[in-house]
């Protein structure tokens, strides 16, 4: 059973290398890939040796000859146990060390790069929509019921400034309200010698009550003490803005009969707005509060300077990005809400870090990894933890290499390729000398390391 499991495994391990491996694309004459042990005696490796053919990768034997489909002489492999790429454990190996000759990575089109240091920084660029500010869009509700008998401000877009007459409204509570306040008055006035301190305070009392009822129905000081001048009760009562801004919503016409907390108008101040930039998600690790963001508008040469002051705490669900706002002061109303800009971020700069470029890095999805040259035609794959990307092309380096270190940046899929094949082979020679006797089950040992294959 044991064999039969390691012929399927082989055969799979091999197309894959048909496929992606660099033997089955060269010459061959220059494809002796060789996967060298470390000091052992000389039976262990006797013991390890595999022959294969260049044409066709999945044809594994124990000893030389040809192969049996294309007749080329099969080419040897050697298995062997850990190098001395990395010693000490200082750094995480992912597979088998391979050798290559000179002529075989030349073929294969192998290059190589050193791992430095560089600061590292990145310009954010994308696009933005300008929004009202929250905290400076109002709502003009009416706080009586009645009809209106006159718009002051009767379109949309219109400049509103505070103080300025919104509407006039006739409601019979407000002119009960005039009548009461005005009859406060005079008895204020009639009992204010009253012998009785008690009646006069009580009257003032009175006086008051009526003055704040008045107020809380939006009635400006103004108008109160023009009432108490006059004595004269107003049928329709002007209601006046209390803010400065546009007009963006108008709900009611003349002649409209209202109820009490119905919205009557919406103003916005747009002196500041608001920009809402997509931000993706690999952009957030060099994105922080506080930060200067240039806004181009389509028609302006200058662009306007804002600052960032909020990074939204989720993803949106349909662009898979993450609102930035930033805060802007819009003094000539350039900035309309609604408007699309182009939003640059100019992100401050990482000094000194350990850099390698991108294409070095193969990415697996779970895990990240990269070839490096120890010299002499050997490459060793190494885990790495990768931080901070830039736009040319190069990505930090958390752990898994050091400075100086030599690493392969093209060609390393087939290195890749390569390293697993040859680390499954040597995995299989290790289970076949843990093989028991013929009619004896395989030790627990044994089948283990067969199920840890199958993992892999």
């Amino acid at each position: 059973m044991l064999r039969t499991l390691k012929f399927f495994l082989t055969a799979s391990l091999a197309l894959l290398l048909l496929f992606t491996g660099p033997i089955a694309f060269l010459p061959s004459d220059a494809e002796h890939v060789h996967l060298h042990l470390s000091a052992g005696p000389d039976e262990a490796r006797a013991e390890s040796q595999k022959y294969t053919c260049s044409m066709h990768p999945f044809i594994i034997r124990d000893e030389p000859g040809n192969c049996p489909i294309c007749g080329m002489t099969l080419t040897p492999i050697k298995i062997a146990g850990p190098s001395q790429g990395s010693q000490s454990g200082e750094h995480d190996s992912s597979g088998a060390i391979i050798t290559i000759d000179p002529v075989t990575q030349q073929n294969m089109g192998v290059r190589l790069s050193t791992v430095s240091r560089r600061d590292m920084s990145r310009t954010i660029r994308t696009v933005g929509v300008v929004a009202y500010e929250e905290p400076h869009q109002y709502s003009i509700n009416s706080k009586i019921e009645g009809w209106i008998e006159r718009l002051h401000v009767n379109e949309t877009g219109s400049q509103v400034k505070k103080g300025q007459p919104l509407l006039e409204i006739y409601s019979p509570e407000l002119v009960t309200a005039q009548e009461e306040f005005l009859l406060a008055l005079r008895n204020k006035a009639a009992l204010a010698q009253s012998d009785v301190p008690e009646i006069a305070a009580g009257a003032g009392r009175l006086l008051e009550s009526s003055r704040k009822r008045l107020r809380y129905w939006d009635i400006s000081e103004g108008q109160i003490k023009k009432l108490e001048k006059t004595g004269t009760v107003q049928k329709s009562l002007t209601l006046y803005s209390q803010y400065d801004g546009v007009l963006t919503q108008k709900k009611v016409n003349e002649g409209m009969f209202v109820k009490a907390g119905m919205e009557l108008f919406q103003i916005a101040d747009i002196s500041k707005v608001w920009v809402y930039a997509d931000i993706y998600e690999y952009e957030l690790p060099w994105l922080t509060v506080g930060q200067t963001a240039s806004i181009q508008l389509p028609y302006q040469r200058e662009p306007v300077q804002g600052r960032i002051s909020t990074i939204y705490p989720y993803v949106e669900t349909k662009t898979r990005t993450v609102k930035a706002r930033i805060d802007l002061d819009n003094p000539g109303f350039e900035l309309k809400p609604d408007m699309y800009v182009n939003v640059r971020i100019e992100t401050q700069a990482v000094k000194n870090v350990l850099t390698i470029p991108m294409e070095a890095v193969l990415n697996s999805g779970e895990r990240q990894s990269v070839f490096v040259s120890l010299g002499e035609g050997k490459f060793e794959p190494r885990l790495v933890k990768l931080g901070l990307q830039t736009e040319d092309g190069f990505v930090q380096v958390v752990q898994g290499l050091a400075e100086n270190e030599s690493i392969v940046v093209s060609a390393q899929f087939m290195l890749d390729s390569e390293s697993t094949l040859r680390a499954a082979v040597q995995k299989m020679t290790e289970l076949e000398k843990e093989q028991p006797p013929a009619g004896k089950a395989a030790g627990p040992k044994a089948e283990e390391s067969l199920d840890s294959l199958f993992e892999k």
